[in-house]
């Protein structure tokens, strides 16, 4: 058993709000820190949301519910969100600037003991290990969207992560119900954002570059018999950290189409407000998307074999 009982979730974001709520089902005591006020009353709706969820999907009953609501504290303060950390999981933006500022500030604030994990989508711990003061008592934990049904989480060292931050990370990754995936080498995107991103932006490109509709590019997926198509995904990501990435590692490695992919994100969600199932709206509208509905892949009527026909350009 891991000695990691108080956790601290730094960001209150779709993610940051999924790991606080589910540690607080699974026995922890959670605080969940936010820069912004209205962040952290955006993460209070979600929770009930989750409450709903877990009643209806997870097994809970009332009591488990009342239990986790019990164990969930939210601040905006940061000394006093982490003073009694024995771990910090960050989930702040995926902008390295930002991440960096977080844990310099937090620096300082820690007890000596406390451990600091990321859950960074992309990005390497090595790139924030010196920021955080303590090197050797931070490593990655990765976890992924729909924690509760999704319940891996992925682990991964720095060159200076110590052995013993590891044990007590994974331990943990096991006590709140997480299969452990150990990344046997550093890598951006750990396992399963190496395959996701691409897979994400490739299907941005299909939209962004007009060859098809956001509906055609799932449908095309949900044949697989998937519940939702790299859309959908992004939606349930989350557009602001769908922007970040690709905005991020388009500049990296100067790949102008995925540059043009955050651009579209960023001017047809991101500047209305839209950041996808968190606001109701994305590229489907929530909670009740199209791609749920009865007839999504039913093939259609010969009598629209025209209408069809004069979308395929022969240019």
């Amino acid at each position: 058993m891991s000695r990691l009982d108080q956790v601290t979730v730094l960001g209150s974001g779709v993610l940051g709000g999924q790991i606080a709520w589910h540690s607080a089902f699974k026995g922890k005591t959670v605080t969940v820190y936010d820069i912004a006020p209205d962040a952290i009353e955006h993460c209070r709706a979600a929770h009930d949301q989750y409450a709903a969820i877990y009643l209806s999907d997870v097994g809970a009953d009332a009591a488990d519910i009342a239990a986790t609501q019990e164990r969930l504290t939210y601040s905006t303060d940061l000394a006093a969100a982490v003073v009694q950390a024995d771990l910090v999981i960050e989930a702040v933006p995926e902008i390295p600037e930002v991440k960096t500022a977080v844990y310099t500030e937090m620096a300082e604030l820690l007890p000596a003991d406390t451990l600091v994990a990321t859950n960074s989508s992309t990005l390497l711990p090595r790139d924030f290990a010196s920021a955080t003061g303590r090197p050797e008592k931070f490593c990655a934990l990765h976890f992924s969207n729909l924690i509760w049904a999704m319940n891996f989480a992925e682990i991964m060292a720095h060159p200076g992560t110590s052995t013993g931050t590891l044990t007590e990370v994974t331990e943990f990754a096991v006590e709140i119900g997480m299969l452990p995936i150990p990344v046997r080498k550093e890598q951006n995107g750990y396992v399963v954002n190496t395959w996701l991103v691409p897979f994400l932006n490739a299907a941005q490109t299909l939209v962004t570059n007009g060859v098809a509709t956001p509906e055609d590019v799932d449908r095309t997926f949900l044949y697989t018999g998937a519940r939702f198509g790299p859309l959908g995904m992004m939606d349930m990501v989350g557009m602001k950290t769908v922007y970040d990435v690709l905005s991020h590692w388009g500049r990296e490695s100067g790949d102008a189409q995925m540059s043009a992919n955050a651009d579209y994100v960023k001017k047809n969600f991101l500047d209305h407000g839209l950041l996808g199932v968190q606001t109701g709206k994305g590229y489907y509208d929530y909670p009740d998307p199209a791609y749920q509905r009865p007839g999504f892949l039913d093939v259609p009527d010969i009598s629209v074999v025209p209408d069809i026909v004069s979308l395929i350009s022969s240019q």
